[in-house]
């Protein structure tokens, strides 16, 4: 099922482990709204799995030079922020996926271009941030996706080989992210279809977490022993 027994696996984690993009694209809506913006697909598909440089010159280059990102981020948050209190919930599969990787050992990190406040708030409320080995965040880095440096540090952080490393994403720009570091790229769409380009650099392409399982079955679990 995929090339190599994983001995390590990295989650992205909004749109992933978080059913939060979904949020991210109706606070940017209504933040533009509100702002007197016009906003399309264009823009906020073309934000997932980036970091906020690349968003904010992403904006700049809609809505021109003179565009103020950081003034726009502020009114942005706000509105993630009262989205988030009463709507964000767990995407189906992970407590799954999480107990299938504590039956067999295998060691497990976050790989994010959110910041690291963020990952503590967002999973600390689900208590899932215990569940996991390492967090790589905003600041630990040089790069963010879809340059592979996430997924190398993901990688040394958990002491194993790139090459035997799962990596979880939703995004085109996560994926692109994990097989230029070497890793075995699964896609577990949320928001976007994985399209031609992506499915060339993906091992598979998985309908859910839950999915995701069918990995760690016994004969693989033999086969790392």
């Amino acid at each position: 099922m995929l090339p190599r027994p994983p001995r390590a696996v990295v989650f992205d984690m909004d749109g992933l482990i978080l059913d939060s993009e979904i949020l991210y694209r109706k606070s940017v809506i209504s933040a533009a709204t509100e702002e007197g913006l016009p906003i399309g697909p264009s823009i906020y598909e073309a934000m997932m799995g980036q970091p906020w440089p690349g968003i904010a010159q992403l904006l700049i280059d809609h809505y021109g030079e003179n565009f103020d990102p950081d003034a726009f981020r502020i009114v942005w948050i706000d509105h993630f922020n009262r989205l988030i209190e009463t709507e964000l919930k767990l995407k189906a599969g992970v407590t799954a996926l999480l107990d299938t990787l504590d039956r067999h050992g295998i060691p497990r990190a976050i790989c994010t271009s959110s910041a690291h406040h963020q990952v503590r708030h967002h999973l600390e409320g689900f208590g899932l941030l215990p569940r996991f080995d390492h967090v790589i965040a905003q600041g630990d880095y040089a790069r963010g996706k879809p340059a592979p440096d996430p997924y190398l540090a993901a990688a040394e952080r958990l002491g194993v080989a790139p090459a035997d490393c799962l990596a979880l994403e939703d995004s085109h720009n996560g994926i692109r992210s994990a097989a230029a570091a070497g890793m075995m790229a699964v896609m577990v769409p949320d928001l976007l279809a994985p399209t031609d380009e992506v499915v060339a650099l993906c091992a598979r392409v998985a309908g859910s977490l839950e999915e995701c399982c069918a990995f760690f079955n016994e004969p693989l679990a033999a086969e790392r022993a």
